[in-house]
């Protein structure tokens, strides 16, 4: 198989893993298991709290002792095996600590598909700026795809939705042993013990732009984690009323959340041009006006006469993910050295889906429960304009702090002149 083609198919097997039951989950554990917003919120944290060292630490390894492409495999592949015992638990403080331990071999593996690909695409010769994007696309269509089986299938509310995703995983460890080798890059002789312990990427925090890219990449991995873990919920909760039961998103809303991931897939393919044209700045600020109007678009949108706004709210996804995700991802490569890669970008989902996940579940959890429960009913109005809120003030405070750069070398990296970086470890 070609190179463009299995970099495409492990994106894809990669995220089929995820959709398959992130969205869904909160249906599973808040309806069928009849569990609390704040115990759901609490195992739904620990994507993020896996997410706080298992990347950067995963990433030190990929550096600097073992072949990231074996590494990756051998998480998936014990992710398959945790996801199979995930029916088993019927107790939510167990299924904290079994769900604990997969995201401790899932959340590595997402920084890992990112460096992996880099790495033999540069290896090959690739253009990994221009060349990537329309590749990243495929991994949108698996997480899709993983949310369309869930969906169809009516296994919304049923255990099977990790069954699924214990195959996806499978299938991608496998696989992963058959990529070509990503040796570690960052051994070398006289390191210090800083280098030699793989902690590089952490000198990022030395230079103030890249601190406060990395301090608002955790605040949108709120925004992310908050849409993650209630969108599918949200669009649910609509059964309980007599005027919206039947309808189409109340029968499929991980159907109608998928919408988000066709938007994904087309504004991807548009993300070298706004990088080009408007730099990181102005593209992040873009991801934190859509997340704002995406908040507030299904605030006011319902199954019915407003359907068209929760359609639009999903369309508005693609641009507040990809514009803020997988640019970042590739702002970030462009500003290290590749000795540093696995590292570096284990950092930036460190602080997206480690700090940011984290912190968003455990505060929404606490501030539905606490502000917007009443008698077991959700106010899911209130609930979203208070998300729309939160975005507001991040996205002001990030054009206040966020400072352009001295000098062109960021655009000249990604108009194909790296070698002209802004700033480097």
């Amino acid at each position: 198989m070609a190179l463009k083609p299995r970099i495409a198919l492990m994106q894809f097997l990669q995220f089929l893993a995820w959709g398959s039951w992130l969205i869904t989950a909160g249906v599973y554990c808040l309806s069928a298991r009849g569990w609390s917003a704040s115990q759901f919120g609490a195992i739904y944290s620990t994507t993020g709290i896996a997410a706080l060292f298992m990347p950067t630490l995963a990433g030190i390894a990929a550096d600097r002792w073992i072949s990231a492409e074996r590494l990756y495999g051998a998480l998936h592949l014990a992710c398959a095996a945790g996801m199979c015992c995930v029916p088993l638990v019927g107790d939510p403080s167990a299924l904290f600590w079994l769900m604990l331990l997969n995201m401790c071999c899932y959340m590595p593996t997402i920084s890992l598909v990112f460096s992996i690909s880099y790495t033999v695409m540069e290896g090959a010769g690739m253009d990994i700026i221009s060349e990537y994007p329309p590749l990243r696309v495929f991994g949108t269509a698996g997480f899709a795809a993983g949310m369309w089986t869930t969906s169809l299938a009516g296994l919304e509310a049923s255990a099977w939705q990790f069954y699924i995703s214990a195959a996806a995983s499978a299938a991608v460890g496998l696989f992963a042993f058959t990529m070509p080798k990503c040796p570690p890059l960052g051994r070398r002789a006289g390191a210090s013990w800083i280098q030699a312990l793989g902690l590089d990427a952490f000198r990022l925090f030395g230079t103030y732009r890249m601190a406060v890219f990395f301090l608002f990449s955790m605040l949108l991995g709120v925004c992310m984690q908050l849409s993650n873990a209630y969108a599918g919920s949200y669009i649910h909760d609509f059964g309980r009323l007599p005027q919206y039961a039947g309808s189409l998103p109340i029968r499929y809303p991980a159907v109608i959340v998928s919408l988000g991931q066709m938007s994904e897939m087309c504004f991807i393919l548009v993300i070298l041009f706004v990088l080009r044209r408007f730099g990181i700045r102005r593209v992040m600020m873009m991801s934190m006006a859509a997340w704002v109007l995406r908040w507030l678009l299904l605030a006011y949108g319902d199954p019915a006469g407003r359907f068209p706004l929760l359609v639009l709210s999903m369309i508005v996804w693609g641009v507040a993910f990809d514009f803020f995700n997988v640019s970042g991802s590739l702002f970030v490569e462009t500003q290290v050295d590749p000795s540093i890669r696995s590292s570096a970008q284990g950092l930036f989902q460190f602080m997206v889906i480690g700090v940011g996940a984290v912190a968003g579940s455990y505060a929404s959890g606490w501030l539905i429960d606490a502000r917007f429960t009443r008698g077991g009913v959700k106010d899911w109005h209130g609930i979203l304009l208070a998300f729309a809120a939160y975005s507001a003030a991040v996205a002001v405070l990030f054009a206040l702090l966020f400072r352009k750069p001295r000098d062109p070398g960021e655009l000249a990296a990604f108009t194909g002149h790296a070698a002209e970086r802004e700033e480097s470890a």
